[in-house]
């Protein structure tokens, strides 16, 4: 179920990144993604990489649009900003966040409808700005989920 939020429990002999914190400590609530989807295996590559890299939580800020892929960002660093906006104006968004604190990293989620179809030129015009985020876009192959 997902309303019963992970335990805190933490086993003493977690391994630990150069700031100590343990790979629970970027992650976020429990998945309720279709098993099999994929996204998940994205959501940990993500933990892996900010635990790797000790990248501390706060200072991260992610920022989502709309469908599947945009529910992944709850899924990892749960003490990091974050901003779900409207369908395909994610890069818009992300870039006015960026304008107002660059001391943030800023990572975009976004999926195929998000980013090649609505929200297109949206990301196009925030390549050509040189906006300082990384940009994940998340294609489950379920491109128009709410058409079926």
């Amino acid at each position: 179920m997902t309303y019963i939020a992970k335990p805190k429990f933490h086993h003493p002999g977690l391994p630990k990144n150069d700031l100590g914190f343990t790979h629970r400590d970027y992650e976020g609530k429990i998945s309720t993604l279709c098993a099999g989807c994929g996204h998940d295996s994205i959501t940990a590559s993500i933990i892996e990489a900010c635990f790797e890299l000790s990248i501390e939580p706060h200072r991260v800020a992610k920022i989502s649009g709309i469908g599947c892929s945009s529910k992944t960002p709850d899924y990892f660093l749960g003490n990091s900003h974050g901003f779900n906006s409207v369908h395909g104006r994610m890069p818009s968004v992300l870039t006015g966040a960026n304008l107002a604190n660059r001391e943030l990293i800023y990572l975009g989620v976004s999926g195929d409808g998000d980013s090649a179809s609505i929200g297109f030129g949206q990301f196009a015009h925030s390549i050509r700005r040189g906006v300082n985020m990384t940009y994940i876009v998340e294609n489950n192959g379920v491109y128009g989920l709410t058409k079926g």
